[in-house]
């Protein structure tokens, strides 16, 4: 009666077995199948978010997988979107001339982060003297490579020397940086790219006054403002560009270059500043929101998960951008060893849309042919 029964256990045993292996293997196979690749292209200043590797794990968690392509956020707004899920760029302008394009139900602001100017202590020093910038603590020794603090920037006082031509070996205490190069704060090529944009729409506010430019106030505008571009040359066409020259090629060429906070911040959680690195603020400042853009009803329900989502909101704020959170964000940037203010409170407006294509169209007009 025994060995009856032990055939018995044992035909149950490798029925049970087999049951749980075609269990195993078809929930994987339907799980797979459950995940949903969405395409989109993004600014590409949020390159460094998406191809992390707990973004990318928390994306799947949530049957997502993304795959993107890359360009400057102005040049999102122009380019063919066929066969994409979503469109990501950075700023408000971009994303308004991509909603009269595409006319979505809804759109995602995921994060956001202020316009800054990365630079180094030497430089800081010079502009300190002369009345141009103030960093908020004492310096640290060059040798590290982490910021201790970061500091303001006076645009009405930089903008002026700026104005007058003024080189740096002209400026007072100038023997740490006796470069005979031109101050000017270097940035993007403004006819393709958001974080130059911006710049644009800071300078033009504080050359007016401190207010928005208007359309009657271009004519007195624009022949103050539109050198601040034409004088620097060749300009990459998106914001990693001049953030990848600051990190490796120093002051030399890059003693003031206008960048996101975020970008800052990420670098130094992955500690790959420069030596003597310092984030400045300026005053006034100015915000770019980061808004997702649906073209799909996938692209739509991504952009509800990296807004709503407190993981990804979390993993935002670790790459360095600002979310509706203030306390989760700066948690995240002292775990950077970094020190940044919590809130900016003076800060410029962005003038319409009409106004910004009218100051970029006059710039690019501007340019050589």
């Amino acid at each position: 009666m025994k060995r009856p029964l032990n055939i018995l256990l044992t035909v149950l045993l490798l029925l049970a077995g087999l049951g749980f292996g075609i269990y195993v293997s078809v929930r994987g196979q339907l799980t797979a199948r459950s995940v949903v690749t969405v395409r989109g292209v993004i600014g590409s200043e949020k390159e460094d978010f998406f191809r992390d590797p707990e973004v990318i794990a928390a994306l799947l968690k949530r049957q997502f997988r993304v795959e993107y392509q890359k360009a400057g956020s102005r040049e999102i707004a122009g380019r063919d979107l066929s066969g994409l899920d979503f469109a990501f760029p950075a700023g408000v302008p971009a994303a308004d001339a991509l909603k009269k394009r595409v006319k979505p139900q809804q759109t995602y602001d995921v994060f956001y982060t202020p316009v800054v100017v990365a630079s180094f202590q030497p430089v800081v020093k010079i502009l300190e003297v002369n009345g141009l910038a103030k960093l908020n603590g004492a310096y640290g020794p060059l040798d590290t490579p982490l910021p201790a603090q970061y500091g303001t920037l006076n645009m009405p006082a930089l903008l002026k020397v700026m104005a007058a031509g003024t080189r740096w070996n002209a400026l007072k205490g100038s023997a740490a940086y006796p470069s005979s190069r031109s101050v000017l704060v270097g940035t993007t090529d403004v006819r393709k790219s958001n974080s130059a944009a911006m710049y644009l729409a800071l300078v033009s506010s504080v050359l007016n006054g401190g207010q928005v430019a208007q359309a009657s106030s271009l004519g007195a505008l624009m022949p103050q403002v539109a050198p601040l571009f034409l004088r620097q040359g060749y300009q990459e066409s998106s914001s990693a560009g001049p953030f990848e020259d600051y990190q490796a090629l120093g002051a030399g060429k890059t003693p003031l270059v206008n960048i996101y906070e975020s970008q800052f911040l990420a670098a130094a959680r992955e500690k790959t500043l420069p030596q003597g690195a310092v984030l400045l603020y300026p005053q006034p400042g100015i915000f770019t929101k980061h808004v997702l853009i649906p073209l799909t009803p996938a692209g739509a329900r991504l952009g509800e998960v990296l807004t709503n989502d407190p993981e990804l909101q979390r993993l935002a704020a670790r790459s360095g951008y600002r979310t509706r959170d203030a306390a989760l964000f700066l948690s995240q940037v002292k775990a950077a060893g970094v020190s940044v203010p919590a809130s900016l409170l003076d800060t410029a407006d962005l003038p319409s849309q009409e106004v910004m294509e009218a100051m970029i169209g006059n710039i690019e007009a501007q340019y050589p042919k």
